[in-house]
């Protein structure tokens, strides 16, 4: 159970804050104490048990710190950085920062980062990270440029992992955010494209993380109010290629959208998360805690005073700005038991071990009565079962994930897959479809299951084939998924034509409602423009085709096209005749590998109304011939072939002429083989 102690103020009016809030707050040597930078030229100590500050430093007028101060956690002196390019290094004994250490850098600084058990990190607005001891040793050596134009850094951590530091920064271009994971000892750089699913409307307003030995968490807060997860291994496989992870949902609807101060996400353990923000259900800010294990709201604390949308968590204490005061609110937080007095834990254990009672502090029960013969026996019961749980064979983690298809939630065996999905193993190739047959497998068995996302993860592995998994698309096409039936389509290199044809009548007929609301890849209609249906569209110009005109004289009347009433001149105008949702499914039906054997029979149970949109001509209008010169709709296109299949025979004809005098120069050339060194001849054609 978690919650939130009564707050204190830690300073009020002592600092600039500003509109935009603190530029930052970090720990200092001592785990009470915390250096507090303003955004204007002020750092500040304060130790939290006495509420009041133990030293002030400011920069001189006309400077302007621009990183916020951290502490040297190995020598234990203090580090900050004015005006983009000074350093400036001091310890608790100095009293103006003019006169403590300087040094200028050749490269603008983004952020200073010190944990325990390292040096400080520094991180170049360019993306470039440099440890602080080899700057010292040369201020001014040369700092390359990592991130491209327009790439601006919106958040940064460092961690350790194994006792080596690990800098994450996330950046932003153009609307797209990717991941760089820096090892500071190694100097190895990992990119990654953050893929973002449902959210990839909204924006993303704030963003933590966390870290074990394999993977780290990337947590996001976007303007939808929900949280989302993206896993990133710490050690990647191929750190040269550019790599892609997607994104899940992980709480939804935690705050409001529309919060006037910004809202801010941290970490508090393994199991919680702190949000701040304005709730959905009240206007007024407020400061709550989130289990993300079991979904739910565990505390919340209401901030009538407002805050600047930031957040700081150090061990037990929650820092921000209420109001113009620097608050602090402790936090405290037991081991969640909630799964386990529902009895919703039974999935995540194996059936053959038997699931272990609380641990009982034996000793501590002797002062109550008990006698030592009590207390040895369940040691002896505890260390017999961690015996034989241990000695049982390592399972593989593919075998693993196939038990949890069988038998866990939808949401738990999505975070399995991402986790498997992040690391490929040897039998990466052969296992992925494995876990398709079992997922669809489950889907038969209990109809309520429906595990869209994690099909769609493995989709997107380009791994997987219609001959691997037939079942996935006729599933996809008995529920009408059209965006699982894109995915295939761009993915699979094996579709029969009896599925393509499938598709393409789902495509033609579903609702414009229905697509709107599905998740279609859009990148092939990316320049649609305004060309949908009923929009207006400029005439064309008469434009010559391959030197003949369609339009000429030598047009049968016949051909000519009945003039428009006034009230059809809009139907008359060129325009595409689907919205773009249904184009980017259409072209992925025609992108796709097909046999005009195999593919003619299954084209003629197509509607008439939906032959005249297609770029399969040939194929449609043999297999339709008989309707489309009955149905109305398709005059103008039957007329418009005429005419281009016309000037296109002209274009031949005169082309003819030209080879038969070609093949005349051709005779004439092999009969004068014999011309010297040199010779000038003029042919005349006649």
């Amino acid at each position: 159970m978690a919650a939130l102690e009564d707050e204190f103020t830690l300073s009020s009016g002592v600092l600039s804050a500003g509109p935009d809030g603190l530029l930052g707050v970090e720990q200092s040597n001592k785990t009470d104490q915390f250096l507090v930078t303003d955004r204007g030229r002020t750092v500040v100590l304060y130790k939290v048990s006495d509420q009041k500050p133990l030293g002030s430093w400011s920069v001189k007028q006309g400077q302007l710190i621009t990183c916020s101060a951290v502490c040297n956690f190995q020598t234990g002196e203090y580090v900050v950085v004015h005006d983009n390019k000074v350093l400036r290094i001091w310890n608790n004994e100095d009293v103006n920062l003019d006169k403590v250490f300087k040094a200028t850098l050749s490269a603008e600084v983004h952020k200073i980062h010190s944990v325990r058990g390292t040096e400080p990190v520094l991180l170049f607005k360019e993306g470039a990270v440099r440890g602080l001891e080899a700057l010292l040793a040369e201020p001014q050596q040369e700092i390359e440029a990592v991130l491209s134009d327009g790439e601006v850094i919106r958040w940064t951590k460092l961690f350790m992992v194994f006792r080596h530091p690990v800098l994450i920064f996330i950046t932003e271009k153009h609307g797209n955010y990717f991941v760089y994971v820096h090892m500071v000892n190694s100097h190895t750089l990992s990119k990654y494209t953050l893929l973002r699913g449902q959210e990839e409307k909204s924006v993303i307003q704030s963003f933590t993380a966390s870290v074990d030995r394999k993977f780290i968490s990337v947590m996001s807060l976007s303007s939808d109010g929900c949280v989302y997860e993206t896993l990133i291994p710490v050690y990647p496989t191929d750190p040269e290629e550019n790599q892609r992870v997607v994104s899940s949902l992980l709480l939804r609807a935690v705050v409001s959208g529309s919060a006037p101060s910004g809202v801010a996400l941290t970490v508090l353990d393994r199991d919680h998360v702190a949000v701040l923000g304005s709730p959905l259900s009240a206007s007024k800010e407020c400061l709550s805690v989130w289990n993300i294990k079991f979904q739910t709201l565990q505390t919340s604390k209401e901030l009538p005073q407002g805050t600047s949308g930031q957040l700081w968590y150090y061990g037990e204490n929650l820092l921000m700005l209420h109001g113009q005061s620097l608050t602090v609110i402790p936090y405290k937080c037991e081991v969640s038991s909630l799964a386990g007095a529902l009895g919703k834990l039974k999935h995540s254990h194996d059936p053959g071990i038997q699931v272990m009672p609380p641990f009982v502090n034996w000793e501590a029960s002797q002062g109550d009565g008990l006698g030592s013969q009590h207390a040895e026996q369940p040691r002896r019961i505890l260390r017999r079962r961690k015996i034989e749980v241990s000695s049982q064979p390592a399972v593989p983690p593919s075998k693993q994930l196939l038990t949890t298809i069988m038998k866990d939630s939808e949401k738990h065996i999505e975070m399995e897959l991402r986790k498997f999905l992040a690391v490929k193993t040897p039998d990466f190739h052969a296992i992925v479809g494995d876990l398709v047959t079992g997922l669809l497998g489950r889907c038969q068995v209990e109809p309520s299951f429906c595990p869209r996302n994690c099909l769609v993860q493995l989709i997107q592995t380009h791994v997987l084939s219609y001959s691997l998994c037939p079942g996935l698309m006729e599933m996809a096409v008995k529920k009408t998924d059209v965006q699982l039936l894109q995915l295939c389509l761009q993915r699979f290199p094996d579709i029969p034509e009896s599925v393509t044809c499938a598709c393409l009548k789902i495509f033609l007929s579903i609702g414009d409602d229905s697509l709107h609301q599905a998740e279609i890849d859009m990148e092939s209609v990316f320049d649609y423009g305004d060309s949908v249906q009923g929009d207006n569209v400029a005439a064309p110009v008469d434009v010559l085709q391959n030197g003949f005109s369609p339009e000429g004289d030598t047009c049968l009347s016949c051909c000519q096209e009945v003039p428009a009433k006034p009230q059809d001149a809009a139907a008359a105008t060129p325009t595409c005749p689907v919205t773009p949702q249904r184009a980017a499914l259409l072209n992925a039906i025609l992108h796709s590998g097909y046999s005009e054997a195999f593919l003619l029979p299954h084209l003629k149970d197509i509607p008439a109304q939906h032959i005249t949109i297609l770029d399969w001509i040939c194929l449609l209008l043999d297999a339709n011939f008989t309707v489309v010169v009955m149905i109305p709709e398709a005059k103008r296109l039957l007329i418009s072939l005429y005419k281009f299949v016309k000037s296109q025979i002209s274009v031949y004809s005169e082309l003819n002429k030209i080879e038969v005098s070609f093949r005349e120069l051709q005779k004439l050339n092999q009969e004068k083989n014999n011309r010297g060194l040199y010779s000038i001849e003029v042919l005349e054609l006649f």
